[in-house]
């Protein structure tokens, strides 16, 4: 297993930056395979944000069977993850994932 990571930084909007204590912006460094030893990919990074980055209990704010929820808009480098291979894009060093509530109200 190599102990390489890949810095990148991910951002929150729309509201979502409530379950993460408030942090509009974080920087990590994240393992460059995942636990099966593939290539760190964005579904990796949900995965290390719900288990290690949020603070509120309240996950499924976020994510819906094992993904982002829908109504959440997920940027990668500014693109729309649809255009990237949504949760399979591989993250590069340097990437900028953001995560976008488009759902208000309630």
């Amino acid at each position: 297993m190599q102990d390489d990571t890949i810095p990148l930084t991910v951002e929150f909007s729309g509201g979502l930056e409530i379950l993460f204590a408030n942090q509009k912006k974080c920087s990590l460094a994240m393992p460059s395979q995942d636990e099966t030893g593939k290539p760190a990919n964005v579904a990796f990074l949900v995965r290390h944000l719900c288990d290690k980055v949020m603070k509120d209990a309240r996950k499924e704010l976020f994510v819906l069977d094992g993904t982002v929820r829908p109504g959440i808009l997920v940027l990668i480098n500014e693109a729309d993850w649809e255009l990237e291979g949504e949760d399979q894009y591989e993250l590069q060093k340097g990437d900028h994932v953001m995560f976008v509530s488009t759902l208000h109200g309630g």
